[in-house]
């Protein structure tokens, strides 16, 4: 009874295996390769699959999914004979899992050559300063030339990224001492174009207020005028009115002289020569106001005396 026994044990375990190989659980967004004595057969899907067991065997898993792949750095000469380290990124998915898996080895390893190799290429072709500042452009023309050659493997690439474009120590520092140069240069044209324009709208602003100044000025002036004149129209409008006569006139013009002579810095007082036409008129009218004419003389002028005035002579000096 015992080899019976250990017969059915061994077939309940090969049933167990075979079940095991038959039934293949592939996860979503996955595939399998199948093959059957060592040749391809189909590729499972997602899902549950059925296979012959013994016979079919799993030769490869693939993930369908978009995959990430950073490569190092590597060196890569100028066109001005500059070494420059760049790092590149891949974004890419697997269309075709039989040709991912007989078409190459290594698709990853394959990727990666073909990444260096294109690089050199094209940054052979710029200098490094185009270099530094064409991102886009080598990220197309990398992207092109890897998308081409990769689409026969069942790879499609969906992007492809400089993440690092490192130039030599000595560039770096040239190119931070002509960064920090350019920008004192911006900042001192500023500066000056500030001040330029400053002193512009100050100029202005005064040229204005001179002008505004000189307006008010000529108006003032303008007004004053009319003023006196106005006063003057007025005054010689009401002498005219009160029709004075020759000795009204000289009276109050000798009453105004001692006003011309007013005044501390008045050192010298030229008498005007129409003091004597004055004094003519002023004696005129005391002579009409003396006894003869019975009146009195005006108040602030003394009466003349009938009496002769004795005169006297001076001795002669010596």
């Amino acid at each position: 009874m015992q080899p019976i026994i250990i017969v059915l044990i061994i077939l309940v375990v090969l049933v167990f295996i075979a079940l095991i190989k038959t039934i293949q659980v592939i996860p979503q967004a996955s595939a399998a390769i199948v093959e059957r004595f060592g040749r391809y057969t189909r590729t499972l899907n997602a899902g549950l699959n059925i296979v012959v067991p013994f016979i079919d065997s799993i030769r490869n898993r693939i993930d369908l999914r978009e995959q990430v792949v950073p490569f190092p750095p590597q060196p890569v000469i100028t066109q001005d004979n500059l070494v420059v380290n760049i790092d590149t990124v891949i974004y890419y998915q697997v269309t075709d899992a039989r040709a991912a898996t007989y078409e190459v080895a290594s698709y990853i390893q394959a990727i990666e050559q073909l990444t260096v190799t294109t690089l050199r290429n094209i940054i052979g072709g710029m200098d490094l300063e185009r270099t530094l500042t064409s991102r886009e452009e080598i990220n197309a023309a990398l992207r092109g030339v890897l998308d081409e050659a990769t689409g026969k493997w069942g790879i499609r690439v969906n992007r492809v990224e400089l993440k690092a474009i490192e130039p030599p120590t000595s560039i770096q520092d040239s190119m931070e001492k002509q960064m920090r140069a350019d920008r004192d240069k911006r900042a001192a044209i500023l500066t000056a174009e500030g001040i330029r324009q400053s002193q512009i709208l100050t100029a202005e602003g005064e040229k204005q207020s001179a002008i505004l100044k000189a307006e008010g000025e000529a108006k003032a002036a303008a007004l004053r005028a009319e003023g006196e004149a106005q006063a003057i129209r007025t005054v010689f409008e009401s002498i005219h009115a009160g029709d004075p006569d020759q000795k009204l006139l000289s009276y109050q013009y000798l009453q105004m002289l001692p006003k011309i002579a007013e005044g501390d810095a008045n050192k010298l007082w030229i008498v005007p020569s129409e003091i004597g036409d004055a004094l003519k008129g002023l004696s005129g009218a005391i002579g009409n106001f003396g006894p003869m004419g019975g009146g009195s003389a005006p108040a602030g002028v003394p009466a003349q005396s009938s009496a002769p005035t004795e005169r006297r002579e001076q001795p002669p000096l010596d």
